[in-house]
């Protein structure tokens, strides 16, 4: 089953809508169903959802304003939301192979007096 869809439907999703669809597609895409011509469709339109959504986020960015106190005749004193201040991501916690813990063994007995090795 395809759901094709045109560039121009887009603009018209709200956040809620396009968010949903975008997530359908990647499921889609996720599983493998699609043959290499309808995944490229479809991730084609993921992208269009993408930027659908990102800009919908970045305008409500934009729209907030933050609440600073109240002036002297009892009216809200509001100041533009700067989301680059807040915006910061941390990086998920995954343990990479150098980042594993040592293990603190017992020391083993020491081997028998061999003249063949070395050390």
């Amino acid at each position: 089953m395809s759901t094709d869809t045109t560039a121009g439907s887009e603009p018209e999703l709200d956040f809620e809508d396009a968010l949903r669809r975008l997530e359908d597609v990647v499921d889609t895409l996720e599983r493998g169903e699609p043959g290499l011509s309808e995944a490229l469709a479809k991730y084609e339109e993921g992208v269009r959802l993408l930027a659908r959504c990102q800009g919908l986020l970045d305008r409500a960015e934009r729209s907030v304003a933050l609440l600073s106190g109240v002036d002297e005749a009892g009216e809200p004193v509001t100041a533009p939301f700067d989301a680059s201040a807040t915006a910061t991501v941390d990086p998920p916690s995954v343990p990479t192979p150098t980042a594993k813990k040592s293990r603190k063994r017992a020391p083993a007995s020491p081997p028998p007096d061999d003249e063949s090795i070395p050390f």
